[in-house]
């Protein structure tokens, strides 16, 4: 008997075998001109029974429909024995999703992303058949092939278009087709349970088995699942029609037991908890019996398009040294960030700290930064989540794992087939744990170096602040200093002057000068302790007694084991097909029967190695928080001291700008009534000098602009100090909120410095008769008293710019001998 058949272009081998249904089996086949592999579908003699009508539908409906996420028509063909027409479809080398749900690996369900390449691939194959008034009628993972590109890629497709046909939106049919798992309940009342009901069903059947199948991809189980399986029919139609709106599974655990009824996923799901919040709800919209409260298609469309198109965010909580994920869509914004990790982690949005590789996440993005448009994250690469107002560390409990099953004494290879793959099952379980618990492991100490590579940062940064602001405030001070000089002396000259009134203010800018001084220190010591990595030593050391997982590699060695449970449960399973063992292979089965429990045992030591050694890091990790966040409050706090301190830095050096323009007024007034009554002044003092000639011959000699009296050398100190002040405070980034108010007062400094020289000048030789005597005769014979004398050693007129471009005032004792400084003194 020949295996072989084909058609003009294809042939195949009934032994290879892909599928088979009621109506038909596909075969893989090879096309003969080119060698390319092929799947081909034959049909049987039931099918060749329908009408004819029916039995056409299926080509045309494949020559209708041309989509990436639809199983490729290549040919429609007679088979050449003359058994009837053949489709020839492309070959998807994948399997089907029936077939990767049976893997061990995913009897819990799919992994995260390939869950979310399924949706996204069904969602646009039922798209395109909706767009061409299509109804399915047969979803099912056994409909949905995987296909592998030729980049290495996934993509699944829909395939078995045997039970579709056109339908409109609005329009009805009555035919009964589907597999009962996945049908419709009313549907399933009268295929299955055969009650006569006089309903027709719409294009929203289809929904319905959307919504089981993907509970099956996502659990690895069915939603609703009565005791017993398919014989207990009854069960199985009274927890689809009774199930209150919302519920997406129900379970039946004993015979005529109570059914459980369950809203959320179950915990054994491999979707993470921010997934779930997104698909839970699109599941409870499929599986709505209520036809006034199921979801149209389109609303579903929609809704998929939303989950498949967020910004997924990886996140490392470190209070709790576990991994979570957030699914931002596209429009959403960083309060919703915070929100929906408040809703995993309880960390309200005034707490949490996010660091984004070694920087804060808001220096990446802003407030208004929407979602797409969020840096890419990896599970390797995460956001670190921070809360400034806990430090403590702890781990969650460990979760339940399956237990290994234990072989029976008596050997049976249909059994033992299937043990083997529960134990292999269980071992993909510890697997995932244990990489969990090393991924976990080694973000811890990422995230130390990055916190403290930003601590660092940040103390580093205050430190310089606060120098720069005791540098500032020195200037400052003495500015105050000269200002009070000048003060003292117009209120010298004129005891009536408004502008010379009030209290010191050297003793102000003291004040802050010291405050000064004090944060410099401060800043400076947490910068000596914990400059240079010393956070990251300090982690080292208590992590020194808890080496990490992942180094000591117990997760490659768990991926070891795993292997070797899968190569013994092929070998079982090998054993199940074969049926009857000989002797030989009888001992060689039941080797494979102690390899799987031992190996078992080893896995389970080693999940059992890897959590303690998981939990005493995150313990480290507690001590070593507790040190960082304190630095960090201190920085913190450090910080808004600083930045107190430059505030009134600024207030001061805006006062000073102030006291200095009531000073200049009262200066002005003093010239004004100087050249007034300059006639009189110029006799008074020639008087003077005729009658202490004896003093000046003492004296050093004047310059050529003459003697100018100690105010107008404190007015000219203080300008010049002044002016020095205002560039160094302008050129302080920290103190950016305030620049406009120092810029003012650099400029006002500058546009009145060359007045100064005339101003200062001014007091010296047009003020009161018997002051300006007084000021620079020295020592009167009559009186004996010990006079201070102030000279300049400028030029006569007035130098042009700033005053920081001046010559000082020269300092001369009596003795005639000359010093650096701002004012100079003859004792005698």
């Amino acid at each position: 008997m020949s295996f072989l058949r084909g058609s003009e272009n294809y042939v195949w081998c009934t032994t290879s075998v892909l599928g088979k249904g009621a109506t038909g089996a596909v075969f893989q086949g090879v096309n003969k001109n080119n060698g390319e592999p092929v799947a081909v579908k034959t049909f049987n003699q039931l099918s060749h029974m329908r009408p004819h009508d029916v039995q056409m539908r299926e080509f045309e409906v494949l020559k209708k429909v041309k989509h990436e996420n639809i199983v490729k028509l290549l040919a429609i063909e007679e088979e050449q024995e003359g058994r009837g027409k053949v489709i020839v479809m492309e070959l998807c080398t994948g399997g089907s999703l029936f077939n990767i749900l049976d893997d061990p690996e995913n009897t819990y369900g799919l992994q995260e992303h390939e869950f979310l390449l399924v949706l996204e691939h069904l969602t646009a194959g039922m798209k395109h058949l909706r767009d061409n008034n299509l109804v399915h009628r047969d979803l099912k993972p056994g409909n949905i092939m995987k296909y592998i590109n030729e980049d290495g890629t996934t993509t699944y497709k829909l395939t078995d278009f045997g039970a579709a046909r056109e339908l409109q939106e609005e329009e009805q049919f009555v035919s009964l087709y589907g597999t009962e798992e996945y049908l419709h309940p009313d549907m399933y009342e009268r295929a299955v349970l055969r009650k006569p009901v006089g309903k027709s069903f719409g294009a929203t059947v289809d929904l319905w088995s959307i919504g089981v199948t993907l509970y099956h991809v996502a659990t690895g189980q069915l939603p609703f699942r009565p005791y017993g399986g398919r014989r207990n029919k009854e069960t199985m139609f009274y927890i689809t029609t009774k199930k209150a709106s919302g519920v997406i599974a129900g379970t039946q655990t004993t015979e005529n037991g109570p059914i459980d009824w369950a809203r959320e996923l179950p915990s054994h799901c491999q979707l993470s908890v921010g997934l779930r919040k997104l698909v839970t709800p699109l599941l409870a919209g499929l599986l709505e019996v209520d036809p006034h409260r199921i979801w149209t298609f389109d609303r579903f469309f929609s809704e998929v398009q939303v989950a498949t198109s967020t910004k997924t965010v990886h996140i490392f909580h470190v209070n709790k040294a576990a991994s979570i994920k957030v699914f931002l869509k596209p429009d959403e914004k960083y309060e919703h960030l915070q929100t929906y990790i408040c809703e995993q982690t309880s960390v309200v949005a005034e707490s949490q700290i996010l660091l984004y590789k070694d920087k804060l996440m808001l220096t990446e993005i802003n407030d208004n930064t929407l979602g797409k448009d969020y840096p890419d994250t990896t599970a390797e690469e995460p956001v670190m989540l921070f809360n400034k107002n806990n430090n403590n560390v702890s781990m969650a409990p460990e979760p339940e794992v399956p237990k290994f099953p234990v072989f029976p004494n008596i050997v049976s290879v249909e059994n033992d087939a299937s043990q083997a793959k529960t134990a292999c099952s269980v071992g993909h379980v510890i697997r995932r744990r244990i990489e969990a618990l090393c991924s976990a492991s080694v973000l811890c100490g990422a995230c130390v170096a990055r916190w403290g590579s930003l601590l660092g940062a940040r103390v580093a940064r205050v430190a310089a602040r606060a120098e720069a602001l005791h540098a500032h405030a020195g200037l400052a001070h003495s500015a105050a200093r000269a200002l009070d000089l000048a003060r003292n002396a117009v209120k010298a000259h004129n005891r009536t002057a408004q502008g010379a009134a009030g209290e010191s203010w050297s003793a102000r800018a003291a004040l802050v000068a010291g405050e000064a001084t004090s944060l410099r220190g401060a800043a400076g010591a947490l910068l000596a302790r914990h400059a240079g990595g010393a956070l990251c030593a300090e982690w080292h050391a208590a992590a020194a007694s808890a080496p990490c997982p992942a180094d000591l590699r117990l997760h490659v060695k768990a991926r070891t084991l795993v292997e070797r449970l899968r190569d013994s449960w092929q070998h079982l399973v090998r054993d199940r097909a074969t049926r009857s063992l000989t002797y030989n292979d009888e001992q060689f089965h039941v080797l494979e029967r102690i390899t799987v429990a031992e190996t078992g045992r080893r896995a389970r030591a080693l999940l059992m190695r890897a959590a303690p050694l998981a939990r005493a890091r995150a313990d480290a990790i507690a001590d070593w928080y507790k040190v960082a966040q304190t630095v960090y409050l201190q920085t913190q706090i450090l910080d808004k001291d600083v930045s107190s301190a430059e505030l009134k830095l600024l207030t001061l050096a805006a006062r000073l700008q102030d006291a200095e323009l009531g000073i200049r007024d009262c200066v002005n007034d003093a010239q004004t009534t100087g050249n007034a009554s300059r006639p009189g002044a110029d006799a008074g003092l020639e008087r003077s000098n005729s009658t202490e000639a004896g003093a000046t011959k003492t004296q050093a000699p004047r310059g050529p602009s003459g003697a100018v009296g100690a105010r107008g050398a404190g007015l000219r100190a203080m300008l010049a100090a002044h002016d020095e002040l205002a560039a160094a405070l302008a050129g302080n980034s920290a103190l950016s909120a305030s620049r406009s108010i120092t810029s003012s007062c650099a400029s006002t400094i500058s546009t009145s410095a060359s007045e100064s020289i005339d101003l200062t000048h001014s007091l010296s030789v047009t003020g009161d008769s018997d002051e300006s005597a007084s000021m620079g005769a020295g020592t009167s014979p009559e009186s004996g008293a010990r006079t201070v004398i102030y000279e300049s050693a400028g030029a006569s007129e007035p130098a042009a710019g700033p005053p920081a471009a001046l010559d000082p005032p020269a300092l001369r004792c009596g003795d005639g001998r000359q010093t650096a400084g701002h004012t100079s003194c003859a004792v005698t």
